[in-house]
């Protein structure tokens, strides 16, 4: 047999075969693209990439800073407001009645509403702003049937001309509006009307007639007495005597409220609850159960005789505290329960603000690659490695 050589049957012309490769290029062509996909590209990938983060860069600013604002003017408020909760208080039967009703009643004090003569535009805006966002959102959170702010509503009233007191009090009406089942009852501070020596009729009746006059407010067999304490003096000036005497005619009603229908002398007439009133602002005459007071700008619990506990509601204001708070009670015709609520305290507020500051500057540093620092050297060091 003859043998066969492998040669003569794989090998071929270089002629009978066309030299082809991966893309259908010629060896020239192919060439010339692997050397645009060397150095050279790269370089121009890298580039369109920086030009890319760049780009994004407003967006990425924009974006923090909504969400910073977001944060501290809005969602704060309901992180720190939804931890207060209402005391339980009981409310047994008696005498086979159902059971008795409990009444919430927010309390706050001393909001101090700036006016036009020492009020600058930035404080008020940043103070007002924090007391309406906090109210609003209590409002939404708590669910109060009623709302008192016991004094100090104005922080130049007792001055203020008629424009200007017209202004303050729109303003007042703006930040503190409420639903029409929940009830508001102002009281009048010496900032409103004036210490005693500076009051005039002329004060007293424009607060009047700005917010209600009303002296004895019962809901749900709870009886409230507002007193303005400023005219308690006791020196028979002509609004002293005509504060006594209102404050007198209270105490009349509350006690023939105790007393059975027609056993007494006080006759036929609106009855008020048998019950023990909430007194705002002073303690004579009445018997009160608790007694609540602005002024102080602090919280402060005092036992008087008998046992009545008066307690000192903190101001509302973030220019008056650090953490201003507000007393939440639950009522009903013999009992109460106390529980306090803080609101978001200014210097976390601020120290959120400078956050988010300097996390823009050093964003923007990082972009404009001004940021040198041996942290970012590190970094990019331990990224070379791990790409090995």
């Amino acid at each position: 047999m003859k043998a066969v050589q492998l040669d003569s049957i794989c090998t071929l012309p270089a002629s009978a075969v066309p030299l082809r490769t991966l893309d259908g290029l010629g060896p020239g062509a192919w060439a010339s693209k692997a050397g645009a996909m060397g150095p050279a590209g790269w370089g121009l990938g890298r580039q369109g990439l920086r030009l890319l983060k760049r780009s994004l860069l407003p967006l990425k600013l924009t974006a923090i800073i909504f969400a910073g604002l977001l944060f501290c003017e809005f969602f704060i408020y309901y992180l720190v407001i939804c931890r207060c909760h209402w005391a339980e208080v009981e409310a047994p039967a008696w005498g086979g009645e159902p059971l008795a009703p409990v009444l919430r009643a927010m309390v706050l004090a001393d909001t101090h509403l700036l006016g036009e003569v020492q009020g600058h535009w930035l404080d008020k805006l940043r103070r007002e702003w924090q007391m309406e966002r906090a109210f609003q959102t209590a409002l939404w959170v708590l669910q109060p049937e009623v709302v008192f702010i016991l004094g100090d509503i104005f922080d130049e009233g007792k001055w203020s001309s008629p424009q200007a007191w017209a202004d303050d009090v729109g303003r007042f009406h703006r930040m503190f509006r409420h639903p029409a089942h929940v009830q508001l009852k102002v009281v009048a501070g010496n900032h409103d009307i004036g210490f005693h020596y500076w009051m005039n009729s002329f004060r007293v009746k424009r607060f009047e007639k700005a917010f209600s006059s009303e002296r004895l407010f019962s809901r749900k067999g709870v009886n409230f007495v507002m007193v303005n304490s400023v005219a308690m003096e006791g020196d028979a000036c002509n609004i002293c005597a005509k504060a006594e005497a209102e404050l007198l005619q209270v105490s009349r009603r509350l006690n023939c409220s105790r007393e059975v229908p027609g056993s007494g002398p006080c006759g036929a007439g609106q009855q008020l609850s048998p019950s023990a009133p909430i007194l705002l602002q002073l303690l004579w005459w009445l018997q009160p159960r608790l007694v609540l007071s602005g002024h102080t700008h602090s919280a402060c619990e005092v036992l008087h005789g008998a046992g009545v506990p008066e307690i000192s509601v903190p101001s509302f204001s973030w220019r008056n505290r650090n953490n201003p708070s507000f007393v939440m009670v639950s009522l009903t015709s013999r009992d109460f329960a106390l529980s306090k609520c803080f609101l978001p305290q200014e210097d976390t507020v601020l120290a959120t603000y400078c956050g988010v500051v300097g996390l823009l500057v050093v964003l923007v540093l990082a972009h404009t690659e001004r940021l040198a620092s041996p942290f970012l050297s590190g970094w990019n060091e331990l990224r070379r490695h791990r790409s090995w």
